[in-house]
């Protein structure tokens, strides 16, 4: 497929990286000539530099024939204007990234319309939304959801002494009665989709699949049952923050933000009434604990520089911060704050690139696509999918147990006129159901991907 993307920066790199991975055609659109270097090295992408709304530099990276056009520059009305001219010049899709709470809070679906664009990206709400998941439910490093609520999956480390480690998978489900199953298992840097057999060792990333009720019941069945974030600290104003304190105070918690800059301190102040806003310098600690850090249930460290972020971090866990949740961009700084035992981490561009990827290999499917849902677990080594199930799907009403299924695929869930089902070898897949599918090492477009090819059983 043809794509293009415009700006060049921390996420739109990612995304040409996500977009190439996945075998489309990639040209990247920026105004500085050396970013465009940078990623035509690295990448298999071509690179057009130039003004994204000049129609020549549009016609030079192919827009009449591009059948996906994102924007994400720095600028809300740069990516808008672009993705409207992409698209009276022929660009089948247009993708725009909106940033600025104004937009997303009053007129975004007016602007969605009349600009005729395909999606918006906001990838601070989107983090936000991802945080507060995690401090709803902080016994879990990552929270998926899937059909409206109605199922999720978690990621749980094991820690040494945990009741489930040395466990095979089969005394798991009888010990503890939850209905839930284990979907993925992560053990340093390699992933696996385990069977019955398979045994939980402390370390292990594990994702488990149930409902929200059920998850509940099994987390206090193992001990690892944290109690919801109340009392948050936020360090950082920006618009992450922005947004996270939005949703954490409408849901009654107690929110303050430490802030540096005076002019951003007296905004928010204004937009955040029910928050409390500090002007002070968070690095400084003293600050921090005459804040009362050490009575937090969790500590949310969002400045602009990821350093910062987790050195507080691990400050804040110092002091027995129940939850500690720090922003990184940085690929690399992200797996060396893995290893000095930050858990739970977000990082906004790799959200934002999923959600890009979802979309694009929604596209692909001539038929229309039957992708609802893609998240990545276990640090990118698995995808969990949502699938509608169409009429020309060849298995339906089959028994799971007589399925050939691919190696390193799992039936992870079954939604069925909005309930779900955590399926064993006799549940079979029917006409519009939704399934959930994990796959590690493998892409799956379509859910008859999942079935092992005649020629290959």
């Amino acid at each position: 497929m043809n794509v293009i993307v415009v700006g060049c920066g921390k996420i739109g790199m990612t995304i040409v990286s996500s977009l190439v991975e996945e075998g489309h055609n990639v040209v990247a659109i920026d105004k500085d000539l050396q970013t465009l270097e940078e990623i035509t090295n690295i990448y298999d992408a071509m690179g057009v530099c130039g003004n994204c709304t000049d129609c020549s530099i549009l016609t030079e990276a192919g827009v009449e024939n591009a059948q996906l056009v994102i924007a994400v520059t720095a600028s809300d009305e740069l990516n808008m204007l672009c993705c409207y001219i992409a698209k009276k010049m022929g660009a089948k899709h247009t993708i725009a990234r909106i940033r600025k709470p104004e937009y997303n809070m009053e007129s975004l679906g007016f602007l969605k319309q009349q600009l005729d664009l395909s999606m918006s990206i906001n990838p601070e709400q989107l983090a936000a939304r991802e945080m507060f998941n995690i401090l709803k439910l902080p016994s879990a490093v990552k929270i998926e959801t899937f059909s409206e609520g109605n199922l999720e999956i978690i990621e749980i480390i094991v820690k040494e002494g945990s009741p489930i480690a040395g466990t095979t998978l089969f005394s798991l489900r009888n010990k503890f009665k939850a209905k839930f199953l284990v979907c993925m298992v992560q053990r340093g840097d390699k992933v696996f989709i385990p069977d019955g057999n398979f045994v939980i060792e402390a370390g292990d990333k594990v994702g488990l699949t149930a409902s929200p009720s059920q998850i509940q019941k099994l987390l206090r069945s193992v001990g690892i049952d944290k109690k919801k974030a109340k009392n948050i600290m936020i360090l950082g104003g920006s618009r992450l923050a922005f947004y996270l304190t939005n949703m954490l105070t409408a849901s009654g918690n107690s929110v303050k933000i430490i802030e540096q800059d005076k002019e951003k301190c007296s905004t928010l102040s204004q937009v955040l009434p029910k928050a409390v806003i500090i002007n002070g310098n968070g690095a400084q600690q003293e600050l921090l604990l005459e804040e009362g850090l050490d009575t937090l249930d969790a500590f949310v460290s969002l400045t602009g520089m990821d350093e910062e972020n987790i050195l507080i971090a691990m400050f804040a866990a110092a002091h027995n911060v129940p939850t500690v949740i720090p922003k990184i961009n940085s690929e690399e700084l992200n797996g060396m704050a893995l290893k000095l035992g930050l858990e739970r981490i977000i990082t906004p561009r790799k959200i934002v690139a999923d959600i890009i990827v979802q979309y694009a290999r929604a596209l692909e499917n001539s038929l229309g696509s039957n992708v609802e849902t893609m998240y990545k677990l276990s640090d990118g080594g698995s995808e969990v999918l949502e699938f509608n199930v169409r009429s020309d799907f060849r298995q339906i009403n089959i028994p799971l147990k007589d399925l050939k299924l691919r190696k390193n695929i799992l039936i992870a869930g079954i939604i069925r006129d909005r309930k779900p089902i955590i399926p064993d070898g006799d549940d079979m897949i029917m006409k519009k159901d939704k399934v959930i599918v994990v796959a590690a090492s493998q892409r799956l477009n379509d859910l008859s991907d999942i079935i092992l090819s005649p020629s290959k059983s």
